[in-house]
C-alpha cells in the first residue's frame, strides 16, 4: 500500500473518530413518529431518544460518517471507480480510479480515433503512460496561487480527486469520464450549454464560502495554470477571469496590450479587456473554443511521432503538426516565436500555445489563436530592470530570445510599417493604465524595452 493511501486511511480514521457513532432508528408509537440514536459500547446497544432539534443537527453527522466510514472500507480493499472516458458521446476507453483520484488501470480502447492526441506510443498503440499524463495535465496545478487557501476550505490534502467531481468536463475540449453506472449524455452534463457552479470559481479567488456543501459542477475543476483564474457564464458567453502575481499583477494589463500588438502585426489572438474585483486588476477572455472542437496543446502534438536525435524541438514540433496536416503550422510558429521575442515573453511553454480540432470529424482547423501572454514586458522586474535582453528568459525552444529568433527562417510576412505603428503606439497602450501597479516609470522602461527589440528586428532582418 502507498504512503498517500496510508496517510489518507489515517486521515479517515480521525474524521470518523471525531463525528457521532450509530444510526437513526424510527419508532411509532400511538401515529406519533419518534427518533432515536442507536449505537453499540462495550458489546451494548445503547439508544437515546432525540428531539427535532437534536435530530436535525445530528443526522448530517450521522451521514457523514457513514460515507467516510464507507469511503475507508473501500480505500482499504483497492476499490476503485469504473468510468468511461467519452469524446462527446463517443466511447473511447475505459478508465479505472481509486479513491484518491489517481489511475489505477486503463482498458482496451473502443475508439483508437477518438482517443486524445499524444496518447498512443511510436508503435501505434494505447500508451497508459501517455493517457495518465494527458488526464494529470487536466487539473488545477499545486503551484496556483492561493491553492493553500482553496485546500483547506475543501478539507482536501490533494487535488486530484477535483476533475472527477465534475466528470473531467472542460471548456477547452469534449472529453470527459462517464460513471459506469449512469446514464448520462454529453448533451445533458456538458459546460458549453449548461450552467455551472461557482462555488469553485470563488474560493479559487480567495473568496469564502459560507455554505458547508460545496456544489462541485464547475469547468475550473480542470483549468490549468498558476496564476488565480475561474470560468463565469455572462450574457450567454463563457468567460475565463485570470489574476496576476505578486508584487506587481502586471499580466492582465499584458494581455490587453498584448492583443492589441497582435492585431497590429495582423496576428490571430485571444481578445483579453482588463475588469478590477475587489481592487485588484483582472484580465476577461471569451473561450475560443467552442461545443464541436479541441484545443490540442502544442505538448501533445510534439508527442506525435518519435524524435528524431538530429532534430531539435523546433523542428521536430513542425515535423509532428505537418503530420497532423496542420495548414500553415510552420509559419504559425515562426511568427509566435517574433511576437514572443517583440513582448519578451518569458512563458511560451508548449501547453499555451496548440491547434484545434473538429471534434466530430476528427480533421485539424488549424493553429489556435495565440492565448496567455500575461509573462511579459517585463512583469516580475523592477522598473529598473526593465531592459530590451536583459535577464530575459525565454522558451520553448532556445532559453535565450535572440538565440530563438535566429530559428526563424524569414521575415518576408513581417511588415516594417506595422512594426513602426508598434513602436509608435506602445506607450499610449500601457498609459491608459496608470496606477499604483503600473506607475509611469514602469510604462516608460516597457515602451523603451518594446522599441529597441524592434529596432533589433528591423535592423538584422528587414
Amino acid at each position: 500500500m502507498d504512503k498517500d493511501v496510508v496517510k489518507r486511511i489515517k486521515e479517515l480514521k480521525y474524521k470518523i473518530d471525531k463525528l457521532p457513532k450509530g444510526y437513526i432508528s424510527t419508532k411509532k408509537i400511538g401515529g406519533n413518529v419518534y427518533y432515536y440514536l442507536q449505537w453499540n459500547e462495550n458489546s451494548k446497544k445503547r439508544s437515546k431518544y432525540l428531539t427535532d432539534e437534536e435530530l436535525l443537527s445530528l443526522n448530517p453527522l450521522i451521514e457523514e460518517r457513514q460515507q467516510l466510514e464507507q469511503t475507508l472500507r473501500d480505500l482499504k480493499k483497492g476499490f476503485c471507480f469504473s468510468y468511461t472516458l467519452m469524446h462527446k458521446n463517443e466511447k473511447v476507453v475505459d478508465i479505472y480510479f481509486n479513491t484518491l483520484g489517481y489511475i489505477k488501470d486503463i482498458g482496451n480502447p473502443y475508439s483508437f480515433n477518438h482517443l486524445p492526441i499524444g496518447s498512443l506510443d511510436s508503435k501505434g498503440n494505447l500508451s497508459n503512460a501517455n493517457l495518465i499524463e494527458w488526464w494529470n495535465e487536466r487539473r488545477i496545478p499545486i503551484s496556483r496561487t492561493g491553492i493553500r487557501h482553496v485546500l483547506d476550505q475543501l478539507e482536501l490534502d490533494s487535488l486530484q480527486s477535483l476533475p472527477l467531481r465534475s466528470l473531467g468536463l472542460s471548456l477547452s475540449d469534449q472529453y470527459w469520464i462517464k460513471p459506469k453506472n449512469k446514464d448520462i449524455s454529453w448533451e445533458e452534463i456538458n459546460f458549453f450549454h449548461n450552467d455551472f457552479s461557482d462555488d469553485l470559481g470563488e474560493l479559487l479567488l480567495g473568496n469564502i464560502l459560507k455554505n458547508k456543501y460545496i456544489d462541485f459542477s464547475s469547468p475550473d475543476n480542470t483549468s490549468i495554470g498558476n496564476l488565480k483564474k475561474r470560468w463565469k457564464i455572462s450574457n450567454g458567453n463563457r468567460i475565463l477571469i485570470k489574476g496576476g502575481s505578486n508584487p506587481f499583477r502586471q499580466e492582465p494589463f499584458n494581455e490587453v496590450v498584448a492583443y492589441k500588438v497582435a492585431t497590429a502585426l495582423g496576428i490571430n489572438h485571444v481578445k483579453y479587456s482588463l475588469v478590477f474585483i475587489d481592487e485588484y486588476p483582472y484580465s476577461e477572455c471569451i473561450d475560443f473554443i467552442n461545443d464541436n472542437e479541441d484545443l490540442v496543446p502544442a505538448y501533445f502534438v510534439n508527442k506525435l511521432l518519435k524524435k528524431n536525435n538530429n532534430d531539435s524541438l523546433y523542428t521536430h514540433l513542425i515535423k509532428c503538426g505537418e503530420k497532423l496536416g496542420i495548414k500553415d503550422f510552420k509559419e504559425y510558429i515562426d511568427k509566435l516565436i517574433v511576437f514572443d521575442f517583440i513582448l519578451a515573453n518569458e512563458d511560451r511553454h508548449l501547453n499555451n500555445f496548440g491547434v484545434i480540432r473538429d471534434s466530430s470529424t476528427l480533421e485539424f482547423i488549424g493553429p489556435a489563436p495565440i492565448f496567455d501572454s500575461g509573462s511579459s514586458f517585463g512583469f516580475n522586474k523592477i522598473s529598473s530592470d526593465i531592459k530590451p535582453f536583459k535577464d530575459i528568459e525565454s522558451k520553448p525552444f532556445k532559453s535565450n530570445i535572440v538565440e530563438q529568433l535566429d530559428l526563424v527562417p524569414s521575415f518576408k510576412w513581417l511588415d516594417i510599417n506595422k512594426l513602426n505603428y508598434i513602436k509608435d503606439n506602445i506607450y499610449d497602450w500601457f498609459i491608459c493604465y496608470e496606477s499604483q501597479y503600473l506607475d509611469k516609470a514602469r510604462i516608460e522602461a516597457i515602451a523603451k524595452s518594446v522599441k529597441d527589440r524592434i529596432d533589433y528586428i528591423i535592423d538584422k532582418y528587414l
